[in-house]
């Protein structure tokens, strides 16, 4: 790097003195907002390109640098220097130069004037968006190529979290860009000297030979963003306000010094390939192949392109493992050095970062460090607080508000990447992980990932900072497990989220076990179209020739290949009869559902109870437990504390899991809600669950006998399933149903499942007394495939009387208005998918004020407002467990904010208006994990909220009460 100060250069150049005396004074970082010291732009230009050369020594994947280098004729690290520091050049106008009064003041001194600068944001106009219209024009005049300056100039001014439309760039006010010779001379200036500095001698050099495709220009720019972030680190880069001192050489040490700190790896790197295919599952993960596990890794192996591969197999079957070694081979034959893992729930999430952080290890021990734990509640995962959090700050897991709004986005004139100077920053410097990707918005990029579907959902959606999201899935594998878990609302974001990755070539590896044909047509239709560059891809999807199966899609030469299995692959066990019987019970109450639990362990047994209502769960756990239960007994809800929650699901993992062992008990019931349908490793003897849509249906019959070698009484040798939640209509009518499954899943698919199951259980008879009925089985998993294209199929299954033909009409009205609903925050409408630049993307973007809001985006409405339990008593405050706080709710130690924190649960969605109403206790407002909480206050064991009454048991969680 040039050890010439940019004085001496912009000299060497033949800049005049007078511009080189203007361009030396025009401020990048205002003292105020920069850790007491001025920062010259050129200083930060030049700090932000240096990050950029070492994002790309040590942290971009070596597909994307094999991109950069193809559309920049082979010079991909000088021309991504350039693009990410040249990103704050529209801070050399009066727009943003009169910001400050005190920094205004020596640029005045130059001869550089303006008139007044209007007050307000409406009129303000910003410097990303001035950087845009600065660069464009000169792009189109000096490359004389629209096409090139066109998909350049987005980067520039979307810096700041949304992209403007080229109308947008408009000057909105004669002194906002500058007039005269003096501010022209100067804005090229600033822009020559730094192409010079990074390696190019002219202007006209840095014009691309080819365009990055749309979904690759929106992770560039998350990386552009990144690299702003790091570099705007008052603390790891202080100011500098004499341009004397302001070289390449001293930007590139300050950025290789705090890149020392930061603690970034490359994750993989250059992976090298397995000497052959099965090795990842032989000699990595220890695993004798399976003939599904082997299909998985052999159609990764001879993959021509990055595709996408949907992998269907009963449940117990081995799909993540296969999924792992898939993941590596794709990784080291298309220069990818990571893995995202998303799963359908937190519940689900933290299992798999267990083992993902086994099999990164199984690489290097080291990358342990690199691996992220995407949830809200991942502080109670001990795992991962003892690898990423444990002697490090508060604030480096929440940043101070005031800077950092989750999804409002950085809105001032002035960037940021962490808080300056404080200890967060100075911890960094420990050996460890690095913490820098603990804050808002940047879990995706660390290399290694598991975490909630969600954060795939996100990088789908138009919100600010939607890029940064987009950038931490390039370079990666992605997995999606139990991706038919993914309703028709989510599934718009899925399918859009497929698109963007299709087209940034991104392998795609999508595991279920009860997939409906019809979403795998549209999830390879929608990857397909972003291969492609084409909104209405329609390339039929070949039937499969038996379960489980392979499905590979990619496009080779411009032309789709799709294939999947030609050939039967059989299962790993045999196909077993599962006995299905009916138990006639649509009463929230739930009686005869505890009584037939309680029957079924009398000899011993371990019973699984799934309902589809936390209160009904509660009603079954309470009938159980009034009757001197003999036995263990467990009640799993999503309105449990956070602490007990975790508690519980482990303890179930524990006692149920493939380890059980001797800790298996004689005598036991779970009861539980969905959260035990999905990833949920447990073995039970017997199964009570609420009608559900089959294939939701099926997953919970998954939990059923599904380990091999388990110790079971006599009683219980063969599995068996009682079907609930519903109970027979009047004279041989259609079933009547609890209103809480309608209002989940809709009476069609409830129909559905109940006309399959009768199938084999018989018919739903007024006269069964306790409603047992018929000896008929469904043979898991042989019947998976047929029982899912049944449900979802157009024939008719339903017996004449049901209504099925008016039940489909009103369930599909309502998909489609949830797909309109989706459509609304999606990343691109259809009509947009063809344009090959990122212009105007955030037309009418979504403005999220809170993870909260997000969520309720992705997910479809309101999920619920989370807050934190306190009790008041004569003596003040204290957490859930007792733990006193001060007199108004201060915490004097760390752990006592993880005892707070422990107290955290949903409130029902009928409640969320009223939740939101709610505060944090005023002793709160220093600390950063609770300054934002709000706090239900318990008092006597109640709480009221609108007309409910609240108050939380140990055992049975948040109870509600209506007034």
């Amino acid at each position: 790097m040039d050890e010439r100060s940019l004085v001496d250069l912009m000299r060497s150049m033949g800049v005049s003195d007078e511009t080189v005396a203007r361009v030396s004074r025009l401020w990048g970082k205002s003292a105020a907002l920069n850790g007491g010291r001025t920062h010259l732009l050129l200083g930060h230009l030049l700090d932000t390109a240096a990050v950029a050369a070492l994002m790309w020594d040590g942290y971009l994947s070596p597909s994307l640098r094999r991109r950069l280098d193809e559309i920049s004729r082979g010079r991909g690290r000088a021309w991504f220097m350039w693009v990410c520091g040249i990103h704050d050049c529209g801070k050399a106008c009066p727009a943003f130069q009169g910001l400050d009064e005190a920094e205004a003041a020596p640029v005045r001194a130059t001869g550089l004037t303006w008139g007044r600068l209007p007050a307000g944001k409406p009129r303000k106009w910003r410097h990303d968006v001035a950087g845009g219209a600065l660069l464009r024009a000169r792009m189109r005049r000096e490359w004389a190529d629209d096409e090139a300056a066109g998909w350049v100039w987005p980067l520039v001014a979307g810096h700041h979290g949304a992209f403007p439309s080229a109308s947008g760039l408009r000057v909105p006010y004669p002194d906002a860009l500058g007039r005269g010779a003096g501010w022209a001379e100067t804005q090229q200036a600033v822009v020559d000297v730094f192409t010079r500095a990074v390696g190019f001698d002219a202007f006209a050099e840095v014009k691309p030979a080819a365009a990055l495709r749309k979904a690759e220009q929106l992770a560039l720019s998350g990386l552009i963003v990144m690299a702003d972030w790091i570099a705007s680190d008052s603390a790891s880069f202080p100011g500098l306000a004499d341009a004397r001192e302001i070289s390449p050489a001293g930007a590139m040490r300050r950025a290789e010094l705090a890149w020392s700190k930061l603690g970034f790896t490359p994750g993989w790197g250059h992976l090298v390939m397995p000497d052959r295919a099965l090795a990842p599952l032989e000699d990595r993960l220890g695993v004798s192949p399976r003939a599904s596990q082997w299909e998985l890794v052999e159609r990764a192996w001879s993959m021509p392109v990055p595709g996408l591969l949907v992998a269907e197999a009963p449940m117990g079957e081995g799909k993540t493992k296969a999924a792992f070694a898939a993941a590596e081979i794709l990784a080291a034959r298309f220069g990818l050095n990571g893995v995202f893992v998303a799963m359908p729930t937190q519940a689900t999430s933290d299992p798999m970062y267990g083992q993902v952080l086994e099999w990164v290890r199984s690489f290097d021990p080291a990358l342990e460090s690199q691996v992220a734990l995407l949830h809200g509640k991942r502080g109670f995962n001990r795992r991962w607080v003892e690898i990423w959090w444990e002697g490090r700050p508060d604030t480096a897991d929440q940043p101070d508000g005031s800077v950092w709004d989750d999804f409002g986005a950085i809105d001032e004139d002035e960037d940021f990447g962490w808080q300056p100077g404080t200890k967060a920053q100075e911890d960094a410097e420990r050996a460890g992980p690095p913490v820098w990707f603990l804050g808002n918005k940047r879990g995706l990029l660390t290399p290694f990932a598991v975490g909630t579907v969600d954060h795939l959902l996100y990088a789908a959606t138009r919100t600010r900072h939607v890029m940064l999201r987009f950038a931490g899935l390039t370079g990666k594998v992605v997995i999606v497990d139990e991706v038919h878990a993914a309703d028709v609302y989510m599934r718009q974001f899925l399918l859009e989220a497929l698109r963007w990755l299709g087209q940034a070539g991104v392998p795609v590896v999508l595991l279920s076990a009860t997939l409906p044909p019809a979403q795998r047509q549209a999830f390879v239709d929608a990857y397909l179209s972003g291969v492609l560059g084409k909104a209405d891809t329609e390339e039929p999807v070949p039937t499969p020739a038996g379960y489980p199966c392979v499905t590979s899609a990619s496009a080779v030469d411009g032309r789709p290949v799709v294939e999947s299995s030609r050939t039967p692959t059989p299962a790993w066990r045999n196909p077993v009869d599962t006995q299905i019987e009916w138990l006639a019970d649509s009463d929230k109450e739930g009686a005869a559902v505890a009584s037939a639990a309680r029957e079924a362990v009398r000899d011993g047994g371990v019973v699984l109870v799934v309902v589809n209502q936390v209160d009904r769960a509660q009603a079954i756990y309470r009938e159980l437990a009034k009757t001197q239960f003999d036995g263990q007994l467990h009640l799993l809800h999503g309105r449990l504390s956070t602490g007990h929650r975790a508690e519980r699901t482990e303890r179930c993992l524990r006692l149920m899991g493939p380890q059980a062992g001797d800790d298996r008990p004689e005598r036991m019931v779970v009861v539980a809600t969905q959260l035990a349908e999905q990833s949920f490793d447990v073995d039970a003897d017997l199964l009570i669950t609420d009608l559900a849509p089959v294939d939701l249906l099926l997953q919970r019959i998954g939990r059923l006998h599904r380990h091999v070698g388990t110790r079971r009484p006599a009683s219980h040798s063969a599995p068996r399933v009682l079907v609930t939640g519903v109970s027979p209509g009047p004279e041989g009518g259609r079933p009547r149903f609890l209103p809480t499954s309608e209002t989940i899943y809709g009476r069609w698919s409830l129909l559905r499942a109940a006309a399959l199951v009768a199938e084999a259980a018989g018919p739903l008879d007024p006269e069964a007394g306790d409603g047992h009925r018929g000896s008929g089985v469904w043979s898991i998993p042989a019947v998976v495939p047929d029982l899912v294209a049944r449900a979802y199929g157009e024939a008719p299954v339903c017996p004449e009387g049901w209504d099925e033909e008016a039940a489909f009409r009103t369930w599909q009205a309502k998909e489609e208005q949830r797909r309109e609903r989706a459509r609304e925050f999606v990343l691109t409408r259809p009509r947009e998918w063809g344009t090959t630049t990122l212009e105007g993307l955030h037309y009418a973007g979504s403005r999220m004020k809170s993870e909260e809001d997000l969520n309720a985006v992705v997910r479809d409405g309101d999920s619920g407002v989370e807050v934190v339990l306190v009790c008041r008593g004569p003596a003040g405050f204290t957490a859930l467990d007792g733990t006193r706080l001060g007199m108004h709710g201060e915490v004097v130690v760390d752990d006592v904010v993880e005892r707070l924190l422990a107290g955290s649960v949903r409130l029902p969605a009928a409640l969320s208006n009223d939740g939101r109403a709610l505060k944090p206790l005023s002793g709160w407002a220093a600390h950063p994990w609770l300054r934002y909480a709000r706090a239900l206050v318990l008092e006597e064991g109640y709480a009221q909220l609108g007309k409910s009454r609240l108050s939380y048991h140990q055992e049975l969680g948040l109870e509600e009460e209506r007034g």
